[in-house]
C-alpha cells in the first residue's frame, strides 16, 4: 500500500490528505502544533466564550473553491453563514463605497460610477466558475476557456492605479483601493490589478462567507474526511528531518522544505526556493467590543469585512511606505465582523472584531494605536467600547504558525514574478524535483487564502507519478 505524509494542517496540507485517502493512499498528517487547521484555528483569547478567528476571517476563495465545492463538507458539520454587506470601504464624513453581493445593488450605491463598475465585473461574474477553474491552478497550463483567461489576464496585469481610471468618486475608487491592497503591494505596481478583480468577482458571484463557528470550523471538516477515509492526524509533531512515505507533501514554507529536504533536491529547484522572498507582514489585534463598533456609516455597520484607509491614493501611499521597509501612520487596516452573520461568537453584547493592519516585514514595532486610530477616524468612540484585546505581531505570529515568515501570511511576496511563478518557473510547480516530494502551501499556485488548491493539485500530480 503507497504510503504518505503530509507536514502541516493547513487547509492545503488538509486537502492534500483527503485526495490521497480517498486514493487509497496510507497517509499521515503531522501538525507542529497543538490543534490543527494553520491558518484557519479559531479561540477564546481574551473574554470568556467569544471566540475569534486566529488567522483566516471571511472566506471568499473558500466558497468558490471548486475543491471545496466537490466534497460536500456540509455533512462534516461546514457551514457558511453570509452577513448583509460583503464589504464596505468607509471615507471620511460618513460616505462609504459599499460591495453588496448583488452588482446592480453595488453599481446603483456607486452613483455615475455605477455603470462603469457594472460593465468591469458583470463579464467575470457571469462565468465565475470557469475562470476560477483557471485561476486557481497552475499559471503554465493549457487553459479550457483561453479567451475568457486571455481577457482576464490582460486586466490582471495591470496595475491597480490603471484600471481605477475608469471611476471618478472617491467612493468608487476607495472600494476598488481595498480589493486589491490584500495583494500587500503598492497599487501602482503590475497585477495588483488581479487582486482587485478576483476579490470583486468572488463577492458578486459567490459572496463573502464565514465559517459558523469559527474558522476552524473548515479544518475540522477536512479532517473528518480525511478520517472518514482511513487517514490520520497527529498534532504536536514538529518535522524536522525527512519523513519514511512514498509520497511527502509539505504545507509549509520553502524555507522549511530546505531545512527539512534540502539534501534531496536538485539545484534546479533548490535555487528558487532559496531566492523566495516573503512579503509585508501584518500585525494583528483582536478586540472584545461591547456593542460592536459605532461605525459613522451605516453599510459598515452591517459588512462582515471592512476596510480602511481612506482615499484611494491614502492606500496606495501606506502600501508604498511598508514596501520600503516604513511603518505608515495610517496604515491599511482590515476589519471583520465575524459576529454579525455568526452571532453564536458573542457573548451578551460583546462582540469578537478581527483586525490587522499592513507592516514591513519582520517590523518588531506595536501598531495598535495605528490600527484604533484608523478605526476612530471612521468610529468614533470605538476605543470606548474596547473591553479587552490581544495583540500579535509579526514575530508572534510566525511563533504560532512557522508558514507566516516574518508576519507575512501571504506564503510569499506578490510581486510580479512571484505572483505569477510561485515558487518557480514549472509546468508542475508543487513538484520539488525529486520522486515523490511535493510543496503544496500558499507559496504555490493559486497562492494565499483558504481554498485547499495548492494541496489539491499537488495531491493529483503526486496520485499520477505513482500511477493512482
Amino acid at each position: 500500500m503507497t504510503s504518505a505524509v503530509v507536514v502541516g494542517s493547513g487547509p492545503n496540507g488538509l486537502a492534500a490528505a483527503v485526495v490521497l485517502a480517498r486514493a487509497g493512499v496510507d497517509v499521515t498528517v503531522l501538525e507542529a502544533e497543538d490543534g490543527i487547521g494553520g491558518g484557519t484555528r479559531s479561540a477564546e483569547l481574551n473574554v470568556p466564550g467569544v471566540l475569534h478567528d486566529i488567522c483566516s476571517a471571511t472566506h471568499p476563495t473558500g466558497v468558490a473553491s471548486p475543491f471545496f465545492r466537490s466534497l460536500d463538507l456540509e455533512r462534516h458539520g461546514l457551514e457558511w453563514l453570509w452577513p448583509q454587506v460583503e464589504a464596505a470601504h468607509p471615507l471620511d464624513g460618513g460616505r462609504a463605497g459599499v460591495l453588496f453581493r448583488d452588482l446592480d445593488r453595488t453599481a446603483e450605491g456607486l452613483g455615475a460610477d455605477g455603470e462603469a463598475w457594472r460593465r468591469l465585473y458583470a463579464p467575470l461574474v457571469r462565468r465565475s466558475d470557469e475562470l476560477i477553474d483557471e485561476i486557481f491552478g497552475p499559471i503554465v497550463h493549457v487553459p479550457r476557456h483561453p479567451v475568457l483567461l486571455a481577457r482576464f489576464g490582460l486586466r490582471a496585469l495591470q496595475p491597480a492605479s490603471w484600471i481605477a481610471r475608469r471611476w471618478e468618486s472617491d467612493e468608487a475608487r476607495a472600494l476598488f483601493a481595498g480589493l486589491a491592497a490584500h495583494a500587500s503591494h503598492p497599487l501602482s505596481r503590475p497585477t495588483t490589478g488581479g487582486l482587485g478583480l478576483m476579490f470583486g468577482m468572488t463577492g458578486h458571484a459567490y459572496g463573502w462567507p464565514v465559517a459558523k463557528g469559527g474558522s476552524v470550523a473548515i479544518a475540522n471538516a477536512l479532517a473528518a474526511d480525511v478520517v472518514e477515509h482511513g487517514g490520520r492526524l497527529e498534532t504536536g509533531h514538529r518535522v524536522t528531518e525527512m519523513p519514511q512515505a512514498d509520497i511527502v507533501i509539505f504545507d509549509t514554507s520553502p524555507g522549511t522544505v530546505l531545512q527539512v529536504a534540502g539534501h534531496l533536491l536538485p539545484g534546479r529547484v533548490r535555487r528558487p526556493l532559496r531566492k523566495w522572498r516573503t512579503g509585508p507582514g501584518v500585525f494583528k489585534v483582536d478586540f472584545a467590543v461591547e456593542g460592536g463598533v459605532p461605525w459613522a456609516n451605516d453599510w459598515a455597520a452591517q459588512a462582515g469585512t471592512v476596510h480602511l484607509g481612506g482615499t484611494f491614493e491614502e492606500v496606495d501611499a501606506a502600501e508604498r511606505e511598508v514596501h520600503a521597509g516604513r511603518m505608515p501612520e495610517r496604515p491599511f487596516v482590515l476589519v471583520c465582523q465575524q459576529y454579525l452573520a455568526d452571532p453564536g461568537r458573542s457573548v451578551g453584547d460583546v462582540h469578537p472584531v478581527w483586525t490587522y493592519a499592513h507592516v514591513p516585514t519582520g517590523w518588531t514595532g506595536d501598531a495598535t494605536e495605528a490600527i484604533i486610530g484608523q478605526i476612530e477616524r471612521f468610529a468614533p468612540g470605538f476605543r470606548d467600547r474596547v473591553v479587552a484585546q490581544t495583540t500579535s505581531g509579526p514575530a508572534q505570529l510566525e511563533a504560532h504558525n512557522a508558514n507566516y515568515v516574518g508576519g507575512d501570511i501571504g506564503g510569499g511576496a506578490n510581486d510580479p514574478w512571484q505572483l505569477v511563478m510561485r515558487p518557480r518557473v514549472s509546468p508542475n510547480p508543487y513538484s520539488l524535483g525529486a520522486k515523490g516530494l511535493y510543496l503544496c502551501s500558499a507559496s504555490t499556485p493559486p497562492g494565499g487564502g483558504v481554498h485547499g488548491m495548492g494541496g489539491f493539485h499537488a495531491a493529483t500530480a503526486a496520485l499520477a507519478e505513482i500511477g493512482g
